[in-house]
């Protein structure tokens, strides 16, 4: 019974020093990214070290449950070979999960979350990874160094843990030794489980129990990355919901939008998406009232219809494609692209307007697999697809993503010119994405401000004023409407732009030359709602499917959803922002009067409380149902969402 509860006490001690890292790692990390969590001072942090334990714990007992399960072999223990074994796995699984918190030191700032297990999916979609990562370890070559100090540090400690050789003429084998072998190891392994569980409760944690100690915005500060993505691994695999009986449902929400003898313009209408890589309101000075680094754009935006309270329905770029171009919200950890529902049918743009006689193609100057945005395309059905391959002339490749932006919107202006018409053209920006890299010919002209993307988001204005310099001498650039949107947003040091309202603010705005269009709106529109807007600008007259509203429908108010970190649904409608967890509001904000979201006015506006509540349930229950049963698309048959 000593040796075996000696041998615990060195397995508990060990376990211990692989607990620590955690801490350790989050210190760091609030370090780097203190200015993204406004108002957390150091006092307030430290009890956060102290409730994230519960998820240090979980996630630590998981990542050496190898080494635990090699300690807890009898017999062998306390021989010199079998201690260097246990060694080594000790320091290797240790070692993976320090440097998924390394990694999350600056890799937050683009998603600000937690790297869940959809990371991943990145390794399988064309070779960017392999591209990026020599540029990743030139500009943060300081994050292998403070892994190796880090996991350097565990080994040393790990050095002092030892278990005294067996005494001379001791057996290896006894039944003594073996009974009290089963009891110990059948307590530990059961402590184990529960602490893997994080507790007695039914369900073991996830990331969304962290709000339990903190607001959902510092969620990031109590959990670790290691757990974020064991407990986001798998997560595709929804559940049907059943907030509401199939009648009701009907009365809250229906994507089915009938059909309409009405349009506003001809079916002739040429349609032209621009989507700005990580495009931040806060950038445009005519919509945040900041320093502008979008002169042209703001010069746009007067002769354009802009909505001032737009935001976007993912925080990616594997999200915005299929927000704007199929109108599919990003309400799972995981993006429609990678998920195991991205074969669904489900309505485009593109596939229904073909029915209309439009010729389509995408354009995105990186690499032919990027993202699998050329794959998704083609399931969204455009009919052509032009990205770097296409272009053939690498003289131009900015050596990371693909093409420099000035160049690739030369080119796509000369393609679409080409195009058979009515067309529908999207033109997705690339340069504006970090190493935010921009040509060296315009290093005096571009310098880089308080964020190094602000250099390239100049870059990427001025080519746009250059492309539309050169479209507006095309035949068709007077019957096109121009759509401008992001698909995300980018960094930002304004705590108003680093909370669950700010980080979701884009710019979407209309233009069509000497047209109508123009003025501004304070309507509440999203990502999802341009589908339906240019389904109905182009007079489509049959059902279609969609999450979104028309954006020029002066008698809806509009809404915008999206999904945050931890489990979190969000609805911004009316001045107001509600967070939902699936099954309970967790927190509800006027984010004109409050734009900081300080203050939880849920319990005090019951009735709003209610009815957004419902609103976002009946989406949630009804994006549910369609991604499970494959119905995404107004052509179904008795059984779908629309008389299910």
């Amino acid at each position: 019974m000593k040796q075996s509860l000696q041998e615990i006490q060195t397995l508990l001690m060990r376990l211990s020093i692989a607990l620590l890292a955690y801490p350790v790692c989050k210190i760091i990390f609030f370090l780097f990214n203190h200015s993204y969590f406004t108002g957390v001072t150091l006092p307030e942090f430290l009890p956060m070290l102290f409730w994230g334990l519960r998820f240090d714990l979980s996630a630590m007992v998981i990542i050496n449950s190898p080494f635990i399960l090699l300690h807890l072999i009898p017999f062998f223990i306390r021989t010199n070979w079998y201690q260097l074994i246990l060694k080594i796995v000790f320091i290797a699984l240790n070692s993976i999960a320090i440097l998924a918190d390394c990694v999350d030191l600056v890799y937050y700032r683009f998603t600000l979350k937690r790297t869940t297990a959809d990371f991943f999916d990145l390794f399988g979609l064309g070779s960017d990874i392999s591209t990026m990562l020599p540029q990743y370890f030139i500009d943060f070559w300081y994050i292998p160094l403070i892994w190796i100090w880090v996991t350097a540090f565990v080994a040393w400690l790990y050095g002092k843990t030892k278990i005294a050789p067996a005494p001379k003429g001791e057996k290896a084998f006894s039944l003594g030794r073996l009974g009290s072998w089963l009891i110990l190891n059948s307590i530990l392994i059961g402590l184990c489980i529960l602490t893997f569980r994080g507790g007695l409760q039914m369900r073991p944690i996830m990331p969304i129990n962290a709000s339990e100690y903190v607001s959902t915005k510092n969620i990031p500060l109590i959990i670790n990355t290691p757990f974020s993505i064991i407990k986001s691994y798998g997560l595709e695999k929804l559940e049907e919901k059943n907030y509401f009986s199939d009648k009701e449902l009907l009365t809250i929400f229906n994507p089915i939008h009938p059909k309409s003898a009405k349009g506003i313009k001809k079916p002739t209408t040429n349609v032209f998406l621009i989507i700005l890589e990580s495009f931040s309101k806060e950038y445009i000075g005519s919509l945040s009232g900041k320093p502008t680094h979008t002169p042209f754009l703001d010069s746009l935006i007067k002769e354009s219809l802009v909505f001032r309270n737009a935001f976007a329905n993912g925080k990616k770029s594997m999200e915005g494609i299929p927000a704007i171009l199929a109108g599919l919200p990003a309400l799972t950890n995981e993006s429609y692209i990678t998920s195991s529902y991205g074969s669904n049918r489900f309505t485009s743009i593109a596939n229904t307007l073909k029915a209309k006689q439009y010729s389509s193609a995408f354009f995105h100057g990186g690499t032919n697999g990027t993202m699998g945005f050329d794959a998704f395309c083609n399931a969204a059905g455009f009919d052509s697809y032009y990205g770097r391959s296409e272009y053939n002339n690498d003289q131009d490749y900015d050596g990371n993503w693909g093409i420099w932006d000035e160049e690739f919107f030369q080119y796509t202006n000369k393609k679409v010119s080409e195009m058979q018409k009515p067309f529908l053209a999207t033109l997705f920006t690339l340069s504006s994405h970090h190493p935010s890299s921009i040509p060296e010919k315009y290093k005096a002209k571009f310098t880089e401000g308080e964020l190094p993307i602000l250099k390239s988001v100049e870059y990427a204005d001025f080519s746009l004023r250059k492309f539309f310099e050169s479209a507006s001498k095309e035949k068709w650039f007077d019957s096109t409407l121009f759509i401008i949107t992001a698909d995300h947003t980018g960094p930002s040091i304004d705590a108003y732009y680093n909370n669950n309202y700010g980080r979701f603010q884009i710019p979407v705005l209309l233009y069509k030359h000497n047209s109508s269009l123009r003025g501004t709106s304070k309507k509440t529109v999203q990502q999802i709602d341009i589908l339906p807007t240019i389904l109905e600008y182009v007079n489509y007259a049959e059902d279609y499917y969609a999450f979104g509203n028309n954006m020029l429908d002066s008698i809806n108010t509009g809404y915008a959803v999206n999904f945050s970190y931890g489990g979190i649904y969000q609805l911004f409608q009316e001045n107001h922002m509600l967070q939902f967890d699936g099954e309970r509001t967790i927190g509800l904000y006027n984010y004109k009067t409050d734009s900081l979201l300080q203050i939880n006015i849920a319990d005090s506006a019951m009735v709003r409380e209610k009815k957004m509540s419902a609103k976002l349930k009946a989406i949630i229950q009804t994006y549910h149902y369609g991604m499970i049963h494959n119905k995404l698309t107004a052509l179904q048959d008795s059984a779908g969402v629309q008389s299910r």
